[in-house]
């Protein structure tokens, strides 16, 4: 049983120290591995092991350098000063330059790692990143410190290359950024000349910006200045500047608030439509049409009074005419310069309606009317015969919208399933109402 436990025990130790062997074979190997630096120095900074890797990186040899040179000798000074001063400040202990500024940390326990620059023997210089770690004794004693080393030259040049990279791509997103804030300048610049829905239509694709153009129907509205001549004739130039271009401003800003697409100004006359790019069927258009018109009607009556309280003897009254029917819509022009416009019998008629329309009225032609005449309240005139039109155009005018009308207490105004009851007070005496009505009623009674 002893022979048996002493073999076993043997056998043991056998695959122990083979075990030791290959660990220190291994660690040998690695030691002296060339893809990395490995120096060994005692506790004073003396050389005692230079690996191969450390005598290709540096271009020493173990002969030239072993007892002889200190770490401190082949890395920069200038940086072992400063890792010193840094070392000193974070330690609260003084350190003196040398390799006593790499070890101090490792003497307490404290492995760190440094970027450095190492000096071969040729006197050439290159970034390398060095572990350093404290030997010690049994006893825990520091015997010597460890310096484990790798070139650095690839990623410093990788991190030059990025840095440049960066910066060219810091260049290029702030010329792009200054470009685009230039193109969205422009835009913003360009977008005055053109009504929003063109606009818009242009920058999301749903318009081509090229010579074309479609038959639709719309609903045209055109406005001028009544005996605009005779009413600026005593004004200078730069009040009459100030006075249309408030009187437009303030028209454009009720046409885009009922969504008209305003086609141009033409000196104090304004051509707009509705239906085209955007449409929300004929109704509804001709509908918005005339609510814009009246809209109208009533704030230049507002600035009729603003300008009276300025001074101006005359002030400004608009005619309005809208018309619907069919219109040739799109782009008119050459290639290098076009305009997005309405051309048609249509915009004529629109434009007579108008010149016939009384100071602050509305006149209207007989298809809008039939679109319009469930909400607006209206008054048949004398049909016309547009210049170059051989047939008459009936035409209406506008006396408000009934909704308000009935608010006002001069229309009273009934829909039911099977009744319909519509009272123009204004139009009709009393006496004769309630007569008509008496009569309806007793028939109702029989």
């Amino acid at each position: 049983m002893t022979n048996g436990s002493d073999k076993a025990d043997n056998t043991a130790r056998k695959q122990a120290k083979e075990a030791l062997l290959n660990a220190e074979a291994l660690q040998t190997a690695i030691f002296n591995s060339a893809n990395f630096s490995s120096i060994a120095t005692d506790a004073k900074g003396v050389i005692q092991i230079f690996n191969v890797g450390a005598e290709r990186m540096l271009g020493y040899t173990a002969a030239e350098v072993m007892n002889k040179i200190t770490p401190a000798d082949i890395s920069d000074p200038q940086e072992v000063v400063a890792r010193a001063e840094a070392l000193s400040l974070e330690l609260g202990a003084p350190i003196t330059p040398g390799f006593e500024a790499l070890a101090f940390k490792a003497s307490r326990g404290i492995e760190d790692i440094y970027e450095l620059t190492y000096i071969r023997k040729d006197g050439s210089r290159f970034p390398a990143v060095v572990s350093v770690t404290a030997l010690r004794d049994a006893q825990g004693a520091v015997i010597g410190y460890l310096l484990i080393g790798t070139d650095n030259t690839a990623r410093k040049q990788v991190e030059a290359e990025q840095k440049k990279l960066d910066q060219v791509r810091e260049a290029a997103e702030a010329e792009v950024s200054r470009k685009n804030n230039e193109l969205a300048a422009l835009s913003r610049k360009l977008a005055k000349y053109l009504s929003p829905q063109v606009y818009n239509s242009i920058f999301t694709g749903a318009q081509s910006v090229e010579i074309a153009s479609n038959r639709k129907k719309l609903t045209v509205f055109f406005s001028d200045i009544a005996d605009f001549t005779g009413t600026t004739e005593q004004l200078e130039s730069e009040e009459l500047t100030q006075l249309l271009n408030r009187y437009l401003t303030e028209m454009a800003r009720i046409g885009l608030e009922f969504g008209a697409t305003v086609d141009k100004y033409i000196g104090d006359a304004v051509l707009a439509f509705f239906g085209d790019p955007e449409s929300k069927g004929d109704k509804q258009d001709a509908r918005r049409c005339v609510r814009m018109a009246i809209a109208m009607q009533q704030r230049m009556r507002e600035l009729q009074w603003e300008w009276q309280d300025l001074g101006a003897e005359k002030p400004f009254q608009m005619r309005i005419g809208v018309n619907t029917g069919f219109c040739t819509v799109g782009n008119f022009g050459s290639e290098d310069r076009m305009d997005y416009t309405i051309i048609g019998n249509v915009v004529n008629i629109a434009s007579r309606l108008q010149a016939q329309a009384d100071p602050g009225g509305i006149l209207i032609g007989h298809e809008t009317f039939a679109l319009v005449k469930d909400d607006v309240a209206t008054e048949e005139q004398s049909a016309i015969i547009p210049k170059g039109f051989a047939e008459p155009v009936r035409c209406y005018k506008v006396l408000g919208i009934y909704d308000d009308l009935v608010r006002q207490g001069s229309v009273i105004r009934e829909e039911q399933d099977g009744l319909r009851l519509l009272l123009d007070l204004k139009k009709q005496d009393r006496a004769h109402v309630i007569e008509v009505l008496e009569s309806v009623l007793a028939r109702l009674k029989q």
